[in-house]
């Protein structure tokens, strides 16, 4: 057995054991639904201590949850911290509206750049996702979304995030709900809150949370279980809606909606997610649907970013899992992530995406190469040129079935893959150029990866002919 630390699938630090083998009202003029309300209140940037200041515990934590390590001055960019309050419209999950004028306060969580610049424009906006018991920036891709000009705003729709917040946090926290006083406990009003939070950005009445930036788009995205909560808001309650305060969608290895809406939708998914050729939505002049071959559901990237952040805010530690085979494949999922939220840019403008081929099945069966890779799919260069097994499956105990597997080649299986490593950087190459060229992932995430490949030891110490 491996014992080692890790995040969780959506956040926290677990030791783990492995065997090798989603606006009701008026806002500015805009008409929500069929009731009138005043636009969100913004109070903020609420101060605070410096996360990892020892200050900070003697004031109980005074500083955002999860706020990022990320060198994000060094990019031009600025994390900041609103208090979002109103009232929002009630709806069940089938779109029924339970309730009006219902009073809330939550908090949104801005990563912007601080120069107009280098903003591009386009405000991602991710519903925070709760599967582990608290607030995650699951979409958070801090490399490509900051080189891209992006501004990303995390919003705390749910009643599992806000209370944990509170208790995670008193000071700071302690008077937001989401819940109208304990009476909507199941997320009635996430829906709305979720879109008040786009109209406070684009079109903020009093405080700006985005410095004085023009914003053009607001994109709505969500990963999982906000996936799910992003497709009842489209299918259900979005129809209801006079004026959308979103240009596109963003769903990621989660559920996507099945109406045919005007606003274009994009559907990111790992291998993990596609466990059946059946059901998949035709791609159409407003639909998207990619597939990653070898990629997982709560992949490497994500582990590796939130450790410390979990290290840090999540003092009580976390689970031990037992995965069958050793965890998290190592495939860039979020390049492909952050290229689809570019195309969505061009898309509200007119210029539609690229396709991808979906994975292959024979039956029910994934179709996999002799190492065991998938086939079909959106093949990126780390599973068309393999250095390791990386695959979408696992087992074992509760979430291990999410986060893929990883199993390095051995030396003398990439002497004979390749060569030598001059082969080997050179079939990199032409494999990202490919993925480039398809729109698969941006041209400076193409170079990263060549410029890995380069730096590594892969097929190095023997010449080939």
């Amino acid at each position: 057995m491996i014992r080692t630390r890790i995040a969780s699938p959506h956040g926290g630090t677990q030791s783990v054991r492995m065997s090798l083998p989603l606006l009701a009202g008026l806002a500015l003029g805009l008409c929500w639904s069929t009731s009138l309300f005043a636009a969100p209140a913004i109070d903020g940037p609420i101060p605070g201590s410096p996360p990892g200041d020892p200050l900070a515990a003697e004031l109980e934590n005074t500083y955002p949850f999860f706020a990022t390590q990320d060198a994000l001055a060094r990019r031009g960019y600025v994390e900041e911290e609103f208090y979002l309050s109103g009232t929002a419209t009630g709806y069940s999950v089938s779109g029924e509206q339970l309730a009006d004028d219902v009073p809330y306060r939550t908090r949104i969580l801005i990563r912007r750049p601080t120069s107009p610049r280098k903003f591009n424009g386009t405000v991602v906006m991710e519903w925070q996702n709760v599967t582990a018991g608290y607030d995650l920036d699951a979409l958070w891709h801090g490399e490509q979304l900051m080189r891209a000009g992006f501004a990303w705003v995390g919003v705390s729709a749910q009643r599992v995030g806000v209370d944990h917040l509170r208790e995670w946090s008193p000071t700071r926290y302690g008077e937001l709900d989401v819940t109208g006083g304990g009476v909507y406990n199941t997320d009635e009003l996430s829906y709305d809150i979720f879109a008040q939070a786009a109209e406070a950005v684009r079109q903020p009445a009093g405080i700006d949370p985005m410095g004085g930036l023009d914003v053009e788009k607001v994109l709505a995205v969500g990963g999982s279980q906000s996936a799910g909560r992003m497709t009842v808001y489209y299918d259900n309650i979005l129809p209801q809606v006079d004026n959308p305060v979103f240009d596109g969608y963003n769903f990621v290895v989660g559920p996507a909606p099945s109406r045919v809406g005007t606003e274009p939708v994009f559907h990111v998914l790992s291998e993990t997610d596609v466990r059946t050729p059946e059901g998949r939505r035709p791609d159409s002049d407003v639909y998207r649907r990619w597939e990653v071959a070898g990629a997982a559901h709560s992949g490497y990237q994500g582990q590796v970013y939130r450790a410390p952040l979990s290290e840090r805010d999540l003092p009580d530690g976390a689970p031990e899992y037992e995965c069958v085979a050793e965890p998290f494949s190592r495939i860039p999922l979020h390049h492909v992530v952050v290229a689809a939220h570019d195309h969505l840019v061009d898309w509200i403008d007119g210029d539609a995406p690229p396709t991808a081929p979906y994975l292959e099945f024979e039956g029910t069966t994934k179709v996999r190469n002799e190492l065991g890779l998938a086939q079909g799919g959106i093949q990126l260069s780390q599973i068309a040129v393999p250095t390791a097994i990386n695959t979408g499956d696992n087992a074992g105990q509760t979430f291990c079935f999410l986060f893929g597997s990883y199993e390095p080649l051995g030396e003398a299986q990439l002497r004979e893959l390749y060569r030598n490593h001059g082969r080997y950087v050179a079939k990199v190459t032409k494999a990202a150029g490919s993925n480039v060229s398809d729109g698969y992932i941006l041209p400076a995430d193409g170079l990263l990866t060549i410029r890995e490949a380069a730096k590594s030891d892969v097929a190095k110490g023997r010449r080939g002919k």
